[in-house]
């Protein structure tokens, strides 16, 4: 169900799973650079590009997604592979680190304001999904634009990566966007489980993103075997607005944990 494509031809997987309203094209300014050292595994959400939108609320969960990843994997007939999530995929993919440490060599993650949030941000997350869906479903693709994580909105993103997200932004299926917040969104906070880390774990974060900073301070003091990267011109879409900082730490990072 989940669309996946596979580039490079040497070295390591890697996993890269965009967040909410993107698509793989949010990988657009990493994929050649990071190509050089592993085999970088396009990933996109449910009802998102060019994945399927299943009926089953189940299929939403988080645990689900664990689940596809380990099928992915699978099918690469990769024993180990590294992993990144960025935003909302942040928490689907520390999620899998936690379920499969022994499938992981290391992981990077971005800005994840909903991966990192406390119970009564969940609280707040929760009330805010049960509105998105409802509009979504009322009004489609003119809710999804007026939406302030539509890609149009991203001011800092260069040209060429926002033109690639908005035309992808197309793609987007308002009814199986509707169930991701409804089946998966309240249920991907992780902030009671970040201390059960045992991956090596690098986190890239955007650092002029003030919404995130008390997210990536719990990571910092409660994550064991976590790097921090800070790039202080860049926000949320850290990999996208500081692409080449983004590339030179994760192949680095990558070259070091790849053996």
């Amino acid at each position: 169900m989940l669309h996946y494509e596979v580039h490079g031809e040497q070295g390591p997987y890697l996993l890269l799973l965009h967040g909410m309203l993107s698509s793989k094209a949010q990988w657009l300014l990493n994929v050649a650079a990071l190509a050089r050292v592993c085999r970088p595994v396009l990933v996109e959400l449910l009802a998102h590009g060019r994945s399927a939108s299943p009926e089953e609320p189940a299929s939403y969960h988080p645990d689900a997604y664990v689940r596809a990843f380990e099928e992915i994997r699978e099918s690469l007939g990769a024993e180990r592979w590294f992993v990144c999530g960025q935003s909302f995929g942040a928490c689907l993919t520390l999620r899998y680190a936690l379920a499969h440490p022994e499938r992981v060599m290391a992981q990077v993650f971005t800005n994840s304001n909903s991966a990192l949030a406390d119970a009564e941000t969940v609280k707040t997350y929760r009330e805010n999904a049960k509105a998105r869906a409802q509009g979504v479903l009322e009004r489609g693709h003119a809710f999804i634009a007026e939406m302030p994580i539509f890609p149009a909105r991203g001011r800092y993103l260069p040209a060429e990566a926002r033109d690639a997200l908005v035309a992808d932004a197309a793609l987007l299926n308002p009814k199986g966007l509707a169930m991701t917040f409804h089946h998966s969104s309240p249920h991907v906070s992780l902030y009671d489980r970040i201390h059960e880390n045992t991956v090596p774990t690098l986190l890239v974060c955007g650092e002029r993103e003030r919404r995130f900073a008390a997210g990536r301070a719990r990571a910092v003091a409660r994550m064991p075997h976590l790097t921090y990267l800070g790039a202080e011109g860049a926000g949320h879409a850290v990999n996208i607005e500081a692409a080449e900082r983004f590339n030179t730490a994760v192949t680095e990072w990558v070259a070091t944990h790849g053996g």
